[in-house]
């Protein structure tokens, strides 16, 4: 008998040990299924180090306001993963892929470089991942390497360009473009010449320089040899060309500037612009509505007063757009069930209200027309309204078929 007992007594901590294991595996699969994790790639060091700043307070900030600050949505709790690109394509799917395998994310966003996107976009069609794209601007991100997973609530290069030729271009006119060599410059400058073509302008000289490049002169040579009217110069990165324009005195020899107005530690290079007719994606006193007006106080307050730059709003819309998904799927985040809610789908944004574009899944926004103008707040032009430039006039061609 005792030997009977002492057998069920053996049994019967086996069964409870075992039913504790399987209730344990059972809390952390729960915990599991009651996270949604989200991988973000952005260039924090490298030539782009600024713009992956910027985007990474704006996501973290459109979370809070997106999630009213409880990071949860449909009842799951949120938890996010930042990783580091470098700027660097193999860097970016190398961490990307550490995302999809190691942290086991259920969406990506990013990222800064165009380059970087498009290492990245064929790991989330191979692994059915969402991926939404920002700030990154190539057209053939959600053109000619478009696939179903891939979302953009960043611009586009041709958004850009039909903005920038809308300011300068007509009958007769003849234009030169600058722009760096690698697949956002070359997109930028095709786009803005399609645009002006269009509109009866006349391309007399296209240049690309170096990426890297902080010597300009023999580009902007050939640019001043060709005479054109107007110059539009597309470009990325803190070494900007603005400095040696002015030095070989591209404006003085009849040549009119014009460009897409960056962020704000650009503006003091760009004081030998005052007066220039351009466009920009994004600067804080643009944009009239009650999402901005909150991005604004709240980045203020959290990082000494600085206001949000140039990709600031795209991180927050980035963050919006997938929070908005979500509470759409329940929760849900098989790239099925999110791909069928986010083609066509609005949401409000700093820049107004965005809507994924069915076709190709680029986010129609909001531009502005812009004129460069002297400050007395600041010591540099700011760029101030001329006009809004609508979703409808912006759209790009859709380029994916």
């Amino acid at each position: 008998m005792k030997v009977n007992r002492l057998f069920s007594m053996l049994l019967a901590v086996l069964l409870i040990g075992v039913l504790g294991a399987c209730s344990e595996r059972e809390t952390v699969s729960n915990e599991q299924d009651d996270t949604i994790k989200i991988g973000v790639l952005a260039s924090l060091t490298g030539a782009l180090e600024t713009y992956g700043v910027q985007t990474k307070r704006g996501f973290e900030l459109g979370l809070d306001y997106a999630t009213d600050g409880t990071m949860e949505v449909a009842g799951k709790k949120i938890e996010y993963f930042i990783e580091d690109t470098e700027t660097d394509p193999t860097t970016a799917r190398q961490k990307a892929l550490s995302l999809i395998e190691d942290k086991e994310v259920d969406v990506l966003i990013g990222s800064s470089s165009s380059g970087d996107t498009l290492a990245v976009t064929p790991l989330a069609e191979e692994y059915e991942k969402v991926m939404v794209i920002e700030p990154a601007a190539a057209d053939s991100i959600t053109g000619a390497e478009y696939n179903d997973y891939i979302f953009r609530t960043a611009r586009n290069s041709s958004q850009d360009a039909a903005a920038a030729a809308a300011a300068v271009a007509g009958e007769g006119v003849k234009i030169a473009t600058l722009a760096p060599d690698y697949s956002f410059g070359h997109d930028g400058a095709k786009a803005f010449i399609k645009a002006a073509e269009a509109l009866g302008a006349e391309l007399v000289h296209e240049e690309y320089a170096d990426q890297n490049a902080t010597d300009f002169t023999a580009n902007i040579q050939k640019i001043i040899e060709a005479k054109p009217d107007y110059l539009y110069v597309v470009w990325a990165g803190a070494n900007t060309p603005w400095n040696q324009i002015v030095d070989m005195k591209v404006q003085e020899q009849g040549i009119k500037v014009t460009t897409g107005v960056a962020d704000i530690a650009t503006l003091p290079s760009l004081q030998p612009l005052v007066g220039m007719e351009g466009f920009t994606l994004y600067y804080h006193t643009l944009p009239d509505n009650e999402v901005n007006d909150w991005l604004v106080k709240k980045h203020k307050e959290r990082f000494d007063g600085e206001a949000p730059d140039l990709f600031t709003p795209g991180g927050m819309s980035a963050a919006i757009s997938v929070v908005e998904a979500l509470q759409q799927t329940e929760g849900d985040t098989n790239a099925d069930v999110l791909i069928s809610a986010m083609e066509g789908m609005s949401f409000e944004t700093p820049k107004g209200t965005m809507t994924f574009r069915e076709e190709d899944h680029q986010a129609l926004q909001e531009m502005y027309a812009v004129t460069l103008q002297e400050s007395e707040e600041h010591g540099y032009p700011i760029p101030v309204l001329e006009r809004i430039l609508t979703p409808e006039e912006t759209a790009p061609p859709i380029m994916n078929e």
